[in-house]
């Protein structure tokens, strides 16, 4: 078998063990806590929306409104992950360890035992919540409440978060992308078939036009091409590298240093919409015979999704959170020791901390437009369907971001196989003239 067999049996044995992992994970994703009344749970989440159990079930592909093994999702590491990363700007000694190849293994092991730690409070908590739930008929969600019920489904749903890290590591390993972003992106991808039957459902009943069913349409196509134009968007910097001779070959030069116009990523609106949610949330947990039960409802309503200050606060949070991210992804203090390291330079900056002042002011320019195209993305189209649909902004720029990555490794995938055989055809030679 050629080279080139090889490298395409290689790339369709990582696709179809993708595909597998991802089918476990569905199936994974149905299997109910025990102790939980399914007929209930579903009858008690078709009367009620918004807040913070949208955004979570979105990300965990309805596991959570079904009371999966899943129900947390992966949501629980990518908050850890998070904290850790924070965590690494304000404390000399843990950034140490991340830029440190043992160090950064120890990051990991601390950053899964803090996720067990999380799971097991999230657990704990959503089952005593879920105990008080009842169905529009009086049903109660979980038929026997008790503490063995909390503390089995406590552990059932930590084992279930920790498996989807398992699965994500293993997906990274042998598959294609990054297995957490493929796990929050088959998630949101499987409600595609769902809403779209849904507003099939709605239009043949009469209960959605024709207009704003088409309306609906090209708001949600506009969105998937913007997101992706700008997605791969970004501001080309120069860098002249020394130049070298070696075998007869010139390296070195001019290069350039890509800086992504949406720095920050998917990160600062599900960080946003977290925090706005969650008064809300509190306010759905307040006992009806509370004296507080007013102004909380008050204070639910006027931050449902859609309303004019739920857009003010849910804009100024993005903004926020693309300033303060934008720094971690992007780590201009980092870069500019790389650059000095390899005797390279920006044209007409000096090296050292001229370079790093010179990206600081880049990076700001940069997320000042990022931030701007994340509120327009995730609000806009809300606005225009009428909150209508469930695949706003956010998921939008999760499908988009990470369908563009796989595309992207699967042609670095192949172009890499192309170079390699090139490479190798030029460098074979007969005789005393053969190189290799």
């Amino acid at each position: 078998m050629s080279t080139s067999q090889s490298k395409i049996e290689d790339l369709k044995r990582r696709i179809f063990f993708t595909l597998l992992l991802l089918f476990v994970y569905r199936i994974a994703a149905q299997v109910p806590v025990p102790g939980v009344d399914a007929t209930a749970i579903k009858a008690y989440f078709a009367g009620s929306s918004g807040g913070i159990f949208d955004l979570i079930n979105t990300f965990s592909g309805g596991a959570f409104k079904r009371f999966s093994v899943l129900a947390l999702g992966i949501m629980p590491y990518i908050t850890t992950s998070i904290i850790f990363s924070l965590l690494g700007e304000v404390i000399p000694q843990i950034a140490e360890l991340q830029e440190d190849a043992d160090g950064n293994k120890k990051i990991q092991k601390w950053t899964r035992y803090a996720t067990v730690i999380l799971c097991c409070i999230q657990g704990y908590g959503m089952a005593a919540v879920f105990e008080g739930f009842r169905s529009p008929g009086g049903i109660p969600v979980i038929p026997e409440p008790g503490l063995l019920f909390r503390v089995t489904t406590m552990i059932t749903l930590a084992a279930g978060t920790m498996f989807l890290m398992w699965l994500g590591e293993r997906i990274t390993e042998y598959g294609l992308e990054n297995g957490v972003s493929l796990i929050i992106f088959a998630g949101i991808a499987v409600e595609l078939p769902a809403e779209v039957i849904q507003n099939m459902t709605l239009f043949r009943n009469g209960e959605l036009s024709g207009l704003h069913l088409l309306l609906d349409v090209v708001v949600i196509i506009c969105a998937f091409f913007i997101v992706a134009f700008i997605e791969r968007s970004f501001r080309s910097v120069p860098v002249q590298y020394a130049k070298k001779v070696v075998h007869n070959r010139v390296y070195g030069g001019t290069q350039s240093l890509p800086m992504r116009l949406d720095t920050g990523g998917v990160m600062p609106p599900i960080l946003a919409s977290s925090l706005l949610a969650a008064p809300a949330t509190f306010a759905s947990f307040v006992p009806a015979t509370s004296p507080l039960k007013p102004y909380f409802e008050v204070i639910q309503q006027s931050l449902y999704p859609g309303q004019m200050l739920f857009n003010i606060f849910f804009g100024l949070l993005i903004v926020y959170m693309t300033y303060f991210y934008a720094p971690i992804q992007f780590k201009t203090k980092k870069i500019s020791e790389m650059l000095q390291k390899n005797n390279a330079f920006i044209p007409g900056v000096r090296p050292g901390a001229k370079t790093q002042d010179y990206l600081d002011w880049l990076l700001n320019r940069l997320s000042f437009f990022g931030a701007l195209f994340l509120v327009v993305i995730c609000i806009l189209p809300t606005e225009l369907t009428g909150n209508r649909t469930r695949f706003g902004g956010t998921s939008m720029l999760i499908l988009v971001s990470v369908s563009i990555r796989v595309m992207m490794n699967i042609q670095a995938f192949m172009f890499a196989d192309r170079y390699e055989n090139a490479y190798k055809v030029r460098g074979k030679h007969s005789g005393s003239a053969r190189r290799f």
